[in-house]
């Protein structure tokens, strides 16, 4: 089982990719103990000292000017969770609990938090015994941390509330008690420090900016089939061509594409043909691929950069200073995945446009829809009915949720991020576009080996095609192709397209 050290170090999205797929353990290294420990103790020094603090020693919000006595600043922290305990929905899935709980563990090792090592053990020893708080899905805003959400899983520390443990939903402390673990004791400002954050909204992120890399080159992939499967031509993604271009995103598409045909008997087929222009969706992949990609590493930066900062309130500073600021709002993380959200659809869409520009027939080559029996039979068409749906789903959802604001907690917290919306929605985009790339490669498929099966796709072509007909029985007849569809996703989702091609050559 792999063992992801909580080390202060910079850490990528890259890191968190079998985390959100797998079990894994943790622990803490001897700096960030040592950190953690000073913390607490600057921390419990301001409180001994009378020392105003945020939600320690006074209340919450709009109730930030009522004082709270000594006496009753631990049940202050309780009575904190309980009540922003308040999420609906169906539950986080289990991987993305994880890295919210590893994300959290991550700003503690920053030592600004306060609190007592024991917050961070007893993290660490929920995701090493793989107890995994129930976390409902709605409920934040993304503006004073990640509230209900994070209340859910600090609930389940303190022994109430309900976790995934074993492959069965149970109460907490009956988890709890099987491991012989006890729940944590909430001391002044931990159970604070557990729910303001941006942790859930990052965990989406993370998942969701994991995906579409894997998606975007399974795009170049599946666009490049396309390419040959309609005889489009293969001289538009020259690398001289794209050299007068300064965006590094449409160099790499290009190259992949050029790369991915070389050596197609079906290419030089018709190097000589009269047509001289191919339709934007296909002569235009290198733009519009390239100009996702430039985005979602935008959208990647901005998210390591919160991945790897302290996103905690109040904060204890190492002069022994304490302020409360604002770095608990999610803005950063919502416009990255709004960016994302808008990247991602259009590769959506131009992937559907490729496969409307299958369905009215290709020359006397490829018949409309991509039959062997025009009328008899209606192929394709629905296929493509299918794909257009699901493009114009993601037209609404790529609407950014970060420019919709509402105020919360009587006006205190008067403009919000809405970033956990926008997380979730982009999950659904990327859903929806691996979807549309299986229509694609449904499509795409049927074309070259129903219609030029006596010529050789390109060297990266044709493992593609090899691996569509291990799966799928291209040369059957109206059948009812979601199915296929389905099948197909999954090779997507999988990476197995990817993988295929990397045998032999490598897509940037």
């Amino acid at each position: 089982m792999l063992t992801i050290p909580i080390e202060q170090k910079k850490y990528s999205i890259e890191d968190f990719a079998k985390i959100l797929s797998e079990r894994v353990k943790t622990k803490l290294t001897p700096q960030v103990i040592s950190a953690i420990n000073k913390s607490n103790k600057l921390f419990n020094d301001l409180l001994n000292e009378g020392v105003k603090i945020y939600g320690v020693n006074t209340g919450f919000g709009k109730l930030s000017q009522i004082s709270i006595n000594s006496k009753d600043q631990k049940q202050l922290q309780l009575n904190l969770i309980k009540s922003h305990a308040a999420g609906i929905g169906k539950p986080i899935d289990v991987g993305l609990v994880r890295t919210i709980m590893l994300l959290k563990l991550l700003t503690y090792a920053k030592g600004a938090s306060g609190v007592r090592r024991a917050v961070a053990d007893k993290i660490i020893q929920f995701i090493n015994h793989d107890i995994i708080p129930i976390i409902p899905r709605q409920g934040s805003v993304g503006a004073s941390g990640d509230l209900a959400p994070m209340a859910h899983m600090a609930l389940a520390l303190i022994g109430e509330g309900d976790v995934h443990f074993q492959d069965r939903i149970v109460p907490s402390m009956l988890a709890l008690k099987e491991v012989g673990i006890e729940p944590l004791s909430l001391y002044p400002k931990e159970g604070l420090s557990l729910i303001n954050g941006t942790q859930v909204s990052t965990a989406f992120a993370i998942k969701a900016l994991n995906i579409a890399q894997g998606l975007l080159r399974t795009a170049d992939v599946i666009g490049a089939l396309s390419v040959e499967a309609s005889l489009s031509s293969r001289k538009v993604f020259k690398k001289s061509i794209h050299q007068l271009k300064e965006h590094k995103g449409q160099r790499e598409v290009a190259q992949n594409i050029w790369k991915l045909l070389n050596k197609s008997e079906i290419v030089q087929s018709h190097n000589n043909c009269e047509r001289v222009q191919d339709p934007y969706s296909m002569r235009c992949i290198p733009h519009i691929h390239g100009a996702s990609r430039d985005a979602v590493s935008y959208a990647k930066l901005i998210v390591e950069r919160e991945i790897n900062s302290v996103s905690d309130n109040p904060l204890i500073m190492s002069d022994g200073s304490v302020y409360s600021s604002g770095h608990f709002h999610a803005e950063s993380v919502a416009q990255a995945m709004d960016i994302l959200a808008i990247a991602m659809s259009e590769i959506g869409a131009i992937s559907e446009r490729r496969i409307n520009y299958f369905m009215k027939g290709i020359e006397s080559a490829i018949p409309p829809f991509v039959v062997s029996e025009p009328g008899l039979e209606s192929g394709c068409m629905i296929v493509h009915v299918t794909a257009a749906a699901l493009a114009s789903e993601n037209k609404t959802l790529a609407h950014p949720a970060s420019v919709d604001s509402i105020s919360t907690s009587a006006g205190q917290e008067d403009i919000v991020s809405m970033a956990p919306w926008s997380g979730r929605k982009v999950l659904r985009i990327l859903e929806n576009v691996a979807n549309i790339l299986a229509a694609e490669l449904l499509v795409a498929s049927r074309a070259t080996i129903l219609f030029h099966k006596q010529l050789s796709p390109g060297i990266g072509t044709k493992p593609v095609l090899d691996l569509v007909k291990k799966n799928i029985k291209i040369n059957l007849g109206d059948h009812p192709y979601g199915k296929d569809v389905e099948i197909l996703s999954n090779l997507i989702r999988n990476n197995r397209i990817i993988n295929a091609v990397n045998k032999y050559m490598k897509l940037t």
